[in-house]
């Protein structure tokens, strides 16, 4: 039996991964659960699992989720630092790190340090600080799991392999939900419109992150640092059914893909169960049925974060992580209805073009540049408010 705490417990991929622990209760045991203001949706998994430590964003939540659910024998906190208890409880031998954003980093860190297996979907910890969590992950020998649909089919499909023999990595992209707008009407996309996405149901951040492709940007750096493949045999390709999940090219000109629903308690399951392969309990796809699966070139054109994504990784250092920090800036305006659709990318170049790139193997360097970074994107969010 597996022993697990997760990180953003009350999310999209922490209740996804609350449904897989469901289908498998003789296999797993949450002994922790961090979340952040959601105590509604915490107390309630508290009540089901009864794990040993949990931790909310703030003293204020941690007061509300005691008014909710008996917390006597739970070690509950709220913080960082409870954050951090919870990812490196000493009973816990996998960690979910599903929490949003850079707020994420901490933990997984910690969690790896501590010498815990983790199942990562928090891309942008990789983003910001993949040479040092890569490091620490080698040096203690633990496993760096992806959840993350598009990179856990190219572990599947790199299991076993030598890498000498990979010729380039695909990950693919549904082109979010303005793949054919004209661009010309790209300045009046509303907030609603950007939420839309038309396969996969996620977190508000990770789907307009979708809409501007900026998500694809992200994994492109996460590929990097999970399989030590560089940034220019990393590509995208569109793919709008969601089917194909990424391919491998090898030298000798084959692909290896792998296929499955647009379901996430897929890839959480793989992770979750690595190495070993269970039986899923969710349906499985009808390939006798008719099916349609087409591919076609991202537009840099209108999606300027797929360079981006590269120019950062050719820059290196601290640039992927100031990259990171001016897109969750300026997603956030946009979601707050501060900026246009159309000035996310803008805000985000402006600030990985603006950068003074430091070198990102200590994380005190990193989160720096994060700060700085975050400054840079207000203020020009600020010069831009509609």
């Amino acid at each position: 039996m597996k022993a697990i705490s997760i990180i953003g417990s009350t999310g999209s991929i922490g209740e996804s991964t609350s449904a897989v622990i469901d289908a498998f209760p003789d296999r797993f045991r949450v002994v922790g659960l961090a979340a952040g203001s959601n105590v509604e949706k915490l107390a309630a998994q508290i009540a089901k699992f009864r794990p040993r430590i949990v931790s909310v964003g703030t003293e204020e939540a941690l007061s509300a989720l005691g008014g909710l659910v008996d917390l006597s024998g739970v070690d509950a906190g709220f913080g960082e630092e409870a954050m951090v208890r919870v990812a490196t409880a000493r009973d816990a031998s996998l960690v979910v790190g599903a929490a949003v954003g850079a707020a994420g980093l901490a933990p997984t860190l910690a969690a790896i340090q501590a010498g815990k297996d983790v199942a990562l979907a928090n891309k942008e910890t990789l983003v910001m600080a993949g040479e040092i969590m890569t490091r620490e992950q080698r040096e203690r020998g633990t496993k760096l799991l992806p959840i993350d649909s598009e990179h856990c089919a190219l572990h599947q499909c790199l299991v076993s392999r030598d890498l000498a023999s990979v010729s380039k990595l695909w990950l693919t992209a549904s082109g979010g939900p303005f793949r054919q707008r004209d661009a010309s009407t790209f300045g009046a996309i509303t907030i609603e419109e950007a939420l839309n996405h038309p396969t996969w149901r996620m977190g508000r951040k990770i789907t307009i992150d979708s809409a501007t492709l900026m998500n694809k940007a992200l994994e492109i750096i996460e590929a990097h640092w999970l399989f030590g493949v560089p940034g220019n045999r990393i590509d995208v390709v569109v793919h709008p059914q969601s089917i194909v999940h990424s391919m491998v090219e090898f030298v000798d000109g084959t692909l290896l893909a792998q296929l499955g629903r647009t379901d996430m308690r897929m890839p959480i399951q793989y992770a979750l169960s690595y190495p070993e392969v269970w039986a899923t309990p969710l349906q499985p796809m009808d390939l006798a049925a008719a099916l349609s699966l087409t591919f076609e070139p991202p537009d840099h054109g209108r999606f300027k974060s797929l360079g981006l994504a590269h120019q950062a990784l050719e820059r290196g250092g601290t640039t992927p992580a100031a990259m990171n920090a001016a897109n969750e800036v300026a997603v956030q305006a946009f979601l707050d209805g501060e900026i246009p659709f159309t000035t996310i990318t803008q805000v985000v170049g402006d600030v990985v073009q603006g950068h003074s790139r430091g070198e990102a193997t200590a994380i005190g360097d990193v989160l720096a540049a994060d700060r700085a970074a975050r400054e840079q994107a207000r203020n020009a969010c600020a010069a831009l408010r509609i």
